[in-house]
């Protein structure tokens, strides 16, 4: 069943955003917030399902690669393939995927069965992200694309307070195979939304990998998916592995507890940010990595104290509450003329960098320990913000003339 909102574009539409389009909104959020709970919810579960699976916790951390590399792999792949499709179509169909992994890593018998269903995941997820944050403008008034990629972005924060804790907290009464089995029942609520509240969404041409080459040629493009990548990696090399860190000092209810309240934080943190985020974008993002290496510095300085590893997960929390939609408006300005091949780019990088720095992290950790694991996070951090200084540099010589198109104009 398909709703009856009007299918031109947002920006034709009036001066104000329609109850309608802000459900639709809400519609995609919720989306959101089941896609990120299926896809981080081993991370709190980590050291339970090795030990079920008779996997080392390095190894068992390959279920938040395989999901980042078929994500990497997949998002700009699918969007191309879809070609003119209406986007509301292919939403559906990705989130019906996403159904179908988490039954599969629900009643997995082995390692094996368990990447399968999160290849499944990753496959879904990448495509999701690329149209979700493509679409966010096109759902609402020009006005509200920010609020409305905030919004969407929010799904993110909500499943950081709510999903991930949520897992952790069944898996303590229940079993890890029931928190799979509850974010299945999840993302049949997100579909059955989707039905309902997503409007049709028609392409009015389709992606060609021309547009991805055109990209790549901006020097600010390519440095700011430089930025991107090295941040995210320094966070998923980490937080992957942060329950082993953390079940020295506190018990499986007092990590979920810290999820929780790490989510929370970001919860505000992403609803601050995006009342400051238009004007003061660089300095957003420059205040954010800051704290992430605050908190990871944290971490190692005042292991084993309880107060400075919940301040550091707090502090954490701020940070990584804000930085999905930093980044996201960031590409957002410097691809505007290309959107959907921009959203692409960032869903992949930002997978790479969960693949690989997962991938490596559980390395270090099964070899030389997380102390070191935590060292290289520090040392992707430190280079995110050594790039962003970079490319604060690369716009000042720009002058309006110079600017021939929106794309590369300056993030603030």
């Amino acid at each position: 069943m398909q709703i009856d909102t009007p299918t031109i574009p947002a920006s034709l539409e009036g001066d104000s955003t329609s109850a309608a389009q802000w459900l639709s909104v809400i519609a995609v959020a919720v989306s959101a917030f089941a896609f990120v709970t299926a896809e981080f919810l081993p991370v709190g579960l980590l050291p339970q399902i090795a030990h079920d699976l008779g996997v080392s916790t390095g190894v068992a951390g390959l279920m938040v690669t395989t999901p980042g590399v078929m994500a990497a792999i997949l998002a700009p792949t699918l969007i191309v393939s879809a070609g003119r499709m209406d986007r509301r179509y292919v939403f559906l169909l990705l989130t019906a995927v996403l159904l179908i992994a988490n039954v599969v890593c629900a009643i997995a018998p082995n390692l094996t069965v368990m990447l399968v269903g999160r290849a499944l995941l990753g496959g879904a997820l990448g495509g999701f992200w690329t149209l979700a944050t493509a679409a966010a403008p096109r759902l609402v008034q020009a006005k509200d694309a920010a609020k409305a990629t905030a919004t969407i972005l929010t799904g993110v924060t909500f499943a950081t307070v709510i999903g991930v804790p949520l897992g952790t907290f069944i898996a303590s009464f229940a079993s890890w195979r029931m928190a799979f089995a509850a974010t299945a029942g999840l993302v049949s609520l997100a579909l059955i939304a989707q039905v309902f509240l997503v409007p049709s969404l028609p392409s009015a041409s389709a992606l060609r990998i021309a547009d991805f080459k055109a990209l790549l040629r901006r020097p600010h493009t390519r440095l700011g998916m430089v930025m991107v990548a090295l941040v995210f990696g320094a966070h998923f090399s980490t937080y992957t592995y942060i329950a082993p860190l953390l079940e020295h000092d506190f018990s499986l209810s007092a990590i979920t507890l810290l999820l929780f309240g790490f989510g929370l934080i970001g919860f505000f943190s992403n609803a601050l940010t995006s009342m400051v985020i238009s004007d003061h974008l660089k300095k957003s993002v420059a205040a954010m990595v800051l704290l992430l290496l605050g908190a990871m510095s944290s971490m190692l300085l005042l292991e084993h104290s309880p107060i400075g590893e919940t301040a550091g997960m707090l502090l954490w929390g701020i940070a990584f509450g804000a930085l999905p939609l930093c980044f996201s408006v960031w590409i957002q300005r410097s691809t505007t003329d290309l959107p959907e091949a921009g959203s692409a780019m960032f869903v992949s990088i930002i997978q790479v960098a969960i693949a690989v720095g997962s991938a490596v992290g559980g390395t270090i950790v099964d070899r030389a320990g997380v102390h070191a694991d935590f060292t290289l996070g520090l040392g992707l951090a430190l280079l995110g913000l050594v790039t962003l200084q970079r490319l604060a540099v690369l716009e000042r010589p720009a002058t309006a003339s110079s600017l021939d198109c929106a794309c590369d104009a300056s993030a603030d």
